[in-house]
C-alpha cells in the first residue's frame, strides 16, 4: 500500500513539473484583452448562414478563400494545396493546379495571373496555362513564414499579410497550429508587404501585428484594410502621399476572430469570423505563465474551437451593413466572403464544401 502512495505521488510530481516547467515554443507576453462586444445590435444573434448551397470539392477541404475571375468561373484554395475551380455545371469545384504547401489568399492580376499567398512557400503565380512559380520568399531580409492574404492594386502592386515572423507554418505543420501559437504568444511580429512585381522589390508597410491576416484594397487605390486576428481588430491603411502607411483604426472588440477581408460590390467589404473568441484566452491575456500551462495540457483539455459561422460586410468606415451568422455550425471556420453578381459564397477554413446564397434572398440588389 505504502509503495503504491509513493508511486502516486511521484507520478503526481512528474505531471506538476511537467505542467509547471516543460519548455514550449512560445514566449507570452502580457496584454489587455478587449471587452468583446455583445452578440446584440450589430452582431444580434441570427440563422441566416443555414440555407445554402453545397459546393462540393469531393475529397478536398477547407475552402479558405474564392473569387471569380474575369470570364466568370469560380476559384478557390484548399487545404491540400491545390487551387481548384468550378465545374461546366458550377456544381462542383474541381482540382485545377497544385501548387503545394497551403495556399491561403488568392487574387487575379491584369494579365489573368492568379496570385497566391501560400502559407507553406511564400507569394506565388501561376498563369493562365496552369505555369506555377515562386516570385517571393523573403521580404526586408526575413523570411515569409506565413504568408496570408493578399489583394492587387491596379498599378499591379501587390499587398499581402505576413501573419506571423515567429512561427513558420510550413515548420509546424500546420496553419491553425502556427495561428494559435502566435495568438497565445502575442508578440505583435505580423507584418503587411507591399510587392511591386514589375521590379522584384518589397518593403514592408505596416508591421506591430498580432496575427496580421485579411487585406482587402479598394477601388480607387486609396487604402487598404488590413485584419488584426490576435487583436479582433481591422485597421484602415493608407497608400497615398504622405501618410502612406499610416492606418487607423475602423472596427474593434469585435465578438471572434476575425480572419479575411475581401471587397464586394456596392462599396461592401466582407469580413469572416472564424470563430467566437475564447474567454479563457482573454482572461488568461496578462499571464504570460498560465498561458504557457496551456499548450502543456493535453489536447482535449486545451480550449476548443467553437462551430459558429459568421460573416460581416462593412463599409470602408467600419459601419457594419451585415450580419449573417450560422449558430448552430452548419456553415463553419467562415474566413471570409466572395461576391458576385447573384450570390455570395461563404469560404471556410476546413469545411469540404464551398456555401453559396441567392443575393436577392439576403436582401441584396443582384448585379453591379
Amino acid at each position: 500500500m505504502l509503495a503504491c502512495v509513493k508511486v502516486g505521488g511521484v507520478f503526481l510530481f512528474g505531471c506538476l513539473a511537467y505542467l509547471l516547467f516543460w519548455p514550449v515554443p512560445i514566449q507570452p507576453m502580457a496584454w489587455q484583452a478587449p471587452i468583446a462586444t455583445a452578440y446584440t445590435g450589430d452582431y444580434q444573434v441570427n440563422n441566416a448562414l443555414d440555407e445554402f448551397e453545397r459546393i462540393s470539392m469531393g475529397s478536398l477541404s477547407g475552402p479558405e478563400a474564392a473569387l471569380e475571375s474575369a470570364n466568370g468561373v469560380l476559384y478557390a484554395s484548399s487545404h491540400e494545396g491545390w487551387i481548384v475551380r468550378a465545374s461546366d455545371d458550377s456544381q462542383t469545384l474541381q482540382p485545377w493546379v497544385n501548387v503545394g504547401g497551403r495556399p491561403l489568399g488568392i487574387d487575379f492580376d491584369q494579365a489573368g495571373n492568379l496570385w497566391v499567398a501560400n502559407a507553406f512557400k511564400g507569394l506565388q503565380k501561376i498563369t493562365p496555362a496552369g505555369e506555377v512559380s515562386l516570385e517571393l520568399a523573403e521580404a526586408d531580409g526575413k523570411p515569409l513564414l506565413y504568408a496570408d492574404d493578399l489583394a492587387i492594386a491596379s498599378d499591379g502592386k501587390i499587398y499581402f499579410s505576413d501573419a506571423s515572423t515567429r512561427f513558420s507554418a510550413k515548420q509546424v505543420g500546420d496553419t491553425l497550429e502556427a495561428s494559435l501559437l502566435d495568438i497565445i504568444e502575442h508578440s505583435n511580429n505580423g507584418r503587411i508587404i507591399e510587392f511591386d512585381p514589375s521590379t522584384g522589390e518589397s518593403t514592408t508597410l505596416l508591421d506591430g501585428l498580432s496575427f496580421a491576416n485579411g487585406v482587402a484594397i479598394d477601388q480607387a487605390g486609396k487604402f487598404l484594410l488590413v485584419v488584426e486576428t490576435g487583436e479582433y481588430r481591422v485597421h484602415k491603411v493608407s497608400l497615398q502621399g504622405n501618410s502612406k502607411g499610416q492606418s487607423s483604426l475602423v472596427l474593434d472588440k469585435l465578438p471572434g476572430f476575425p480572419d479575411n477581408v475581401h471587397i464586394g460590390q456596392d462599396g461592401r467589404f466582407w469580413i469572416g469570423l472564424t470563430a467566437p473568441r475564447s474567454k479563457v484566452i482573454d482572461d488568461l491575456a496578462d499571464q504570460p505563465f498560465w498561458r504557457k500551462v496551456i499548450l502543456r495540457l493535453p489536447e482535449f483539455m486545451r480550449p476548443k474551437v467553437v462551430h459558429y459561422g459568421m460573416v460581416l460586410a462593412i463599409d470602408e468606415d467600419g459601419q457594419v451593413l451585415l450580419n449573417l451568422q450560422s449558430p448552430s455550425g452548419m456553415v463553419f471556420a467562415t474566413t471570409g466572403v466572395a461576391e458576385t453578381d447573384q450570390h455570395i459564397y461563404v469560404t471556410s477554413l476546413s469545411a469540404p464544401f464551398l456555401a453559396k446564397y441567392d443575393k436577392k434572398a439576403l436582401g441584396l440588389k443582384v448585379g453591379l
